[in-house]
């Protein structure tokens, strides 16, 4: 008989324990599919609300994050925060890349992007910081090199999270899922229960689970010494779609709020 981890045994008691809770509240959509009314841009190098030669932008009922009016990258590293914070909850959304690359972006860019959660306030996020405080669900795909990529990963950009039942001093964290071509659509979901349990999900299986986010760590730099204190757990924030360097679609983007674990 298969070993049933702890973890799974806490999601099924969440899973139970909620099911009252969730089923009481309605599926809501953060994307209106027209335009990024209710969306905060923030990039580095510019200050809050400037979004720059429209790198965010709506087309054919999708986010894109488009670079086809950059001459150079330049480190612009960029974030699109929905209007308001959120602690316990579903999100589900859809992604796929494009084809465009930023040649002078690092190249652990190429064919990668995020959602991040739990985010800082955007309007905290001084204009030379690079990557928010906050908690990212990591978007890979095949890079042609004949190496596994797996999706649905955790990153860690001035935050820090429990793994397997202790601190886990990596940036990032893989997932178990498979390997999925650049221009295929990909199922992402997160199921975030404030400062405990997060779970991540692709194309409806569980890829990977975590526990106790909280500030700490490095990665992030430029950031108001105020925002980041250490040890702090992170129990709701900013949910935001990423931009560095990879053409990159979002849509069907729905969020359920569910409750706390008693």
């Amino acid at each position: 008989m298969k070993a049933i981890s702890y973890y799974s045994i806490l999601c099924l008691f969440i899973s139970c324990s909620w099911k009252d809770k969730t089923s009481q509240n309605e599926w809501q959509s953060l994307f209106n599919g027209k335009n990024l009314d209710n969306w905060i841009v923030k990039i580095h190098h510019h200050e809050v609300g400037d979004n720059y030669a429209n790198t965010f932008r709506v087309s054919d009922g999708v986010i894109q994050v488009n670079y086809d009016q950059y001459e150079s990258f330049d480190n612009r590293y960029g974030h699109l925060y929905y209007k308001e914070p959120f602690s316990s909850y579903h999100l589900k959304f859809k992604y796929r890349f494009t084809d465009q690359w930023m040649a002078d972006a690092p190249r652990y860019t190429y064919r990668n992007s995020g959602v991040m959660f739990h985010s800082q306030d955007p309007r905290t996020i001084l204009k030379e910081q690079d990557w928010p405080i906050s908690v990212e669900f990591q978007m890979l795909a095949d890079a042609g090199d004949g190496q596994e990529r797996p999706t649905g990963n955790m990153c860690s950009p001035g935050t820090e999270v429990f793994f397997q039942g202790k601190m886990d001093p990596r940036h990032c964290i893989s997932s178990s899922s498979p390997t999925f071509q650049y221009d295929e659509w990909v199922d992402g979901e997160l199921m975030v229960f404030g400062d405990s349990l997060v779970i991540h999900k692709i194309n409806g299986e569980n890829v990977l689970e975590y526990t106790k986010p909280q500030i700490g760590g490095g990665v992030a730099n430029g950031y108001d010494p105020a925002i980041k204190i250490d040890g702090k757990p992170l129990t709701e924030g900013y949910i935001a779609l990423q931009a560095e360097g990879q053409g990159v679609e979002f849509k069907d983007i729905q969020i359920k709020q569910i409750g706390r674990r008693p």
